[in-house]
């Protein structure tokens, strides 16, 4: 009987060693992706200050900062992961919207689309991405940390109060900008008749999706990561 009581006790301890060890690797990784995400969008947010400074307007901006926001966007696929294998507790469904939205606005509106580039809308929406990203990157890695200044707190909750309808005003009118090329080039559309006997029409794909942030944009990105 003591030895069955021993071997269990073996057991568990074992268990929560093994638990402990992925606790503070998944810790260390979270650390580690989030000050290089925070990081990131401080280059992008300097880079983008830089350029204004020098060239005096916002014309020529995007093309400037584009490869540096895709890819740091896209990074950030990686947060559906982190939900999926369970170290961050936030729906992987919610995340991969919220992640997977950026990522359209970046690669399928705003870099397939070279005519819009300079519209005030599409600087809008990334300042406004990058003062969010770069708050909210900056929080999980100070609450990782278990340093969280005061302010960096404050910013992570309030700030969204005025980032949340500039940022959606400015991806709004960057869509509605797109329509017309879209229309006019029949870009990403499939038309009848063809083999596949399906039709697409971007164009009335991106109305639907300027629609769907009526009920649907969630305007913290709340993802703990």
């Amino acid at each position: 009987m003591a030895s069955g009581e021993e071997d269990g006790t073996v057991e568990e301890k074992e268990t929560n060693n093994k638990k402990r060890t992925k606790g503070t690797i998944a810790t260390a990784w979270l650390t580690f992706y989030n000050i290089a995400m925070t990081a990131g969008w401080l280059v992008l947010a300097v880079a983008m200050v830089r350029y204004y400074l020098q060239k005096g307007t916002h014309k020529g901006l995007y093309r400037n900062i584009a490869r540096t926001l895709k890819f740091f966007q896209t990074f950030a696929l990686l947060e559906v992961g982190h939900c999926a294998i369970g170290i961050v507790r936030t729906s992987v469904i919610v995340t991969g919207v919220q992640v997977c939205s950026r990522i359209f606005m970046v690669w399928f509106v705003t870099n397939s689309i070279r005519q819009i580039q300079n519209e005030e809308s599409v600087i809008l929406f990334v300042v406004v991405w990058t003062i969010t990203e770069i708050t909210r990157y900056s929080f999980y890695t100070f609450n990782l940390l278990n340093h969280l200044p005061y302010f960096i707190k404050w910013a992570r909750y309030n700030m969204f109060i005025v980032m949340y309808p500039l940022g959606v005003i400015g991806e709004l009118l960057t869509i509605h900008a797109s329509l017309p090329y879209v229309r006019r080039s029949g870009m990403y559309s499939l038309r009848l008749p063809n083999k596949y006997n399906v039709s697409f029409d971007y164009y009335y794909f991106l109305i639907i999706v300027m629609l769907s942030y009526i009920p649907c944009k969630n305007s913290t990105h709340n993802k703990t990561s």
